[in-house]
């Protein structure tokens, strides 16, 4: 697992070098996110959220507390269930230009918007970022799954306006993004995941998109696969896939079914992220609100959110703090004796943020 990255801007393992995902006008054409941070406490607007939101968060406060994390969060109350974001909150992450957050519930059908899903859009979070990987210690059916799924964020059915088409610009950002991810973390193939076949206009304007960057990146292999196939290579043989990029509805489902491959949704982490502005959040969407008696019990899995705090960290330029996030959690995993419900456990979100706690250097 020498090469698996939970970051956006270095790979997990390796020493932290000090290199910029904003490379230099006359090396690389993509500007990623920028480096904002240089070691003073940085404000992050953090959102709670719905259903195990509030549980999750709370774990990740009192472990940047007792780490004493450079950060300090400004908390805002938003629910599935409002019409839209507060202006204060779009405002806060605009100028703290990064966010936290727990889950919100969208309701189903009705008319009713995601707010997930504006939120995304109104900042141009174009990329979702989910690591899918086996945790040591955490048995699952498949060995040495370690599967990065970049998604399309903006546009296509899953956007919320169904009908509305994919467009030439998103889907090279896309796939831009994606090719620099793999030459940066030094990852070996890129598939795109597509419905050409059926939907010849949309997703054949994806692979031409991915085609053509593919060609500026000649140490990266390329492949394609049909989502029928693709859903069923990943619960047959995941550790084929390497990076993955697909559009916008696509994505989720193969993020959640590899996510469920690799150990499940409560322990993958995940971001947005946009030119300006990045929202780190549970890398895989289900699950991610939770049930009312997880709630009442208090026995949300706290794991994907703290790990998703520590890609945060690394984007901050906090890569020290990351470091003994990821290390602790990974003890706490590797040991066995505190876990929660999905993992086979009966611990409290509690007594797992308790272990982490003591298990930081």
């Amino acid at each position: 697992m020498a090469r698996r990255s939970f970051s956006l801007l270095k790979t997990l393992t390796k020493p932290t070098t000090s290199f910029s995902l904003t490379p230099t006008p006359t090396s690389r054409s993509v500007t990623y996110m920028p480096r904002p941070g240089d070691g003073a406490p940085r404000a992050v607007t953090l959102i709670p959220g719905d259903g195990i939101g509030p549980l999750v968060t709370d774990a990740v406060e009192q472990v940047m507390n007792a780490m004493h994390a450079p950060v300090y969060f400004e908390k805002y109350e938003v629910h599935g269930d409002m019409n839209r974001f507060p202006a204060e909150v779009i405002e806060s992450i605009k100028k703290n230009k990064v966010c936290l957050k727990g889950g919100l519930k969208t309701p189903v059908g009705g008319g009713v918007s995601s707010l997930n899903v504006s939120l995304r859009k109104e900042l141009d979070l174009y990329a979702s970022l989910v690591n899918c990987f086996n945790l040591p210690g955490l048995p699952t059916r498949h060995e040495n799954v370690d599967i990065v799924v970049i998604r399309e964020n903006t546009e296509g059915e899953y956007s919320g306006l169904e009908h509305e088409v994919i467009t030439k610009f998103c889907s090279e950002r896309i796939a831009k993004y994606a090719f620099e991810y793999a030459y940066l973390n030094n990852r070996k193939q890129v598939t795109a995941v597509h419905k050409a076949n059926i939907m010849k206009l949309a997703d054949g304007l994806f692979l031409e998109s991915c085609r053509e960057v593919a060609t500026k990146y000649p140490s990266i292999k390329y492949s394609e696969i049909i989502v029928d196939n693709c859903c069923m290579q990943l619960v047959s043989k995941p550790e084929q896939f390497d990076v993955m990029v697909t559009p916008n509805l696509y994505g989720n489902l193969v993020a959640n079914t590899a996510a469920g491959i690799a150990g499940g949704t409560g322990v993958m982490p995940g971001g947005n992220v946009g030119a300006h502005y990045a929202v780190f959040e549970q890398g895989a969407s289900a699950g991610n609100v939770g049930k009312e008696k997880m709630v009442e019990q208090k026995k949300a899995n706290p794991v994907a959110l703290l790990l998703s705090s520590a890609m945060m960290l690394r984007h901050l330029q906090f890569p020290s703090f990351a470091d003994r996030l990821e290390t602790a959690v990974k003890r706490v995993i590797s040991e066995g004796k505190c876990r929660t419900k999905d993992l086979g456990g009966d611990s409290t979100t509690q007594e797992v943020v308790d272990a982490v706690i003591a298990n930081l250097d």
